[in-house]
């Protein structure tokens, strides 16, 4: 693999982590609601193509038929239509998003109800529970999203060639995730953001002062949710089709819990670090796994590597380094800015 292929696949990772990373970040790292749930958001971004978006091509195009080979069709005619007109792909792309960014709202609203006055442990069990329950519904209702055997999807860059497609959705996913990015800056630097370290360090203090808990938990879930959809939308789309297997809590929970862990929660540059950080040992390692399997002689497929290696960061982050590779600063308001500038 060339060494620019290898640069375009990690900066292609590095965007769709960092947008769950970084919406993980506002609920865990801010808000201390441990989201054990988290790829119930991601899969809530592939039920917006899959399950909104598909339907109403095969709508819009009038297509009969089962589903899957319905949906199938649909995505065939409007790649079609995108390779003539490059701009029905960015409408695609843009209502997609907005789609998701709505069903994310929605669901991160719902999602957090049953469990918004439950604390620590029970909460993040809770979580876990009621994503995992919707993963197998999708995965075995061939009608949601496909299941395990999946739907397609319309390739939003059939206007470009093979050679730079993946350059150009890469570039997609990097100004994307830098919006998100900067969203994220500006929302957690308002009282809102202050409030909610508050309700993670005391929850009794910030009762104390009026403020309503579970309301800021539902919120907090609520845009949390709605930024992990954004990745569930651009990794579908890469992929070009959607199989309920991709979403599994391994890869979108564990995954971005170590990353959060590893930058820094609580600070969304820390966060980007550990995104960067774990994205360029893991596409090393999918690429060279079978030379370090041979060359270390390793017993067992060297698909396991990354996760006992994943697996054994987790853990020394946990005991040595809990505040993460930048540590979390407080935050510095414009009125303090004046005062230490006296």
């Amino acid at each position: 693999m060339l060494i620019l292929d290898v640069i375009s696949l990690i900066l292609l990772w590095f965007g769709i982590y960092a947008i769950v990373s970084l919406s993980l970040n506002i609920e865990f790292g801010y808000a201390g609601i441990p989201n054990f749930g988290k790829a119930l958001s991601v899969l809530v971004g592939a039920i917006a193509v899959g399950a909104i978006l598909d339907r109403l091509l095969i709508w819009y195009f009038g297509i009969s038929g089962d589903f899957i080979n319905a949906s199938t069709v649909a995505a065939s005619k409007m790649t079609q239509l995108i390779a003539i007109n490059p701009l029905m792909g960015f409408l695609i792309l843009i209502s997609s998003i907005v789609l998701a960014v709505i069903l994310g709202l929605i669901v991160g609203a719902i999602f957090i109800l049953p469990s918004a006055k439950l604390k620590e442990d029970y909460l993040g069990v809770t979580l876990l529970a009621i994503s995992e329950t919707v993963f197998l519904v999708c995965l075995y209702n061939l009608n949601i999203i496909g299941g395990y055997y999946g739907i397609s999807v319309p390739d939003i860059l059939a206007f470009a060639s093979g050679e730079y497609r993946g350059i150009i959705f890469t570039g997609i996913v990097l100004v994307i995730a830098f919006l998100v990015y900067l969203f994220m800056q500006r929302l957690l630097n308002t009282p809102y953001g202050r409030v909610l370290r508050a309700m993670r360090e005391n929850e009794n203090t910030v009762k104390a002062f009026g403020r309503n808990i579970m309301l800021l938990r539902i919120k907090t879930v609520a845009i949390g949710t709605a930024i992990g959809a954004i990745a569930g939308v651009l990794y579908s789309l890469y992929t070009g089709n959607i199989v309920a297997n991709a979403f599994t809590r391994a890869e979108w929970t564990f995954f971005p819990f170590l990353m959060v862990l590893l930058g820094g929660k609580g600070n969304n540059n820390g966060v980007l670090v550990g995104v960067l950080a774990y994205v360029v040992v893991k596409v090393l390692l999918d690429i060279y796994k079978y030379q370090i399997k041979y060359t270390l002689g390793i017993p067992f497929e060297p698909t396991w590597l990354s996760y006992m290696l994943f697996g054994v960061i987790m853990l020394l982050i946990l005991y040595y380094k809990p505040s993460g590779l930048i540590p979390e600063k407080p935050i510095i308001t414009k009125p303090m800015l004046k005062y230490f500038r006296k």
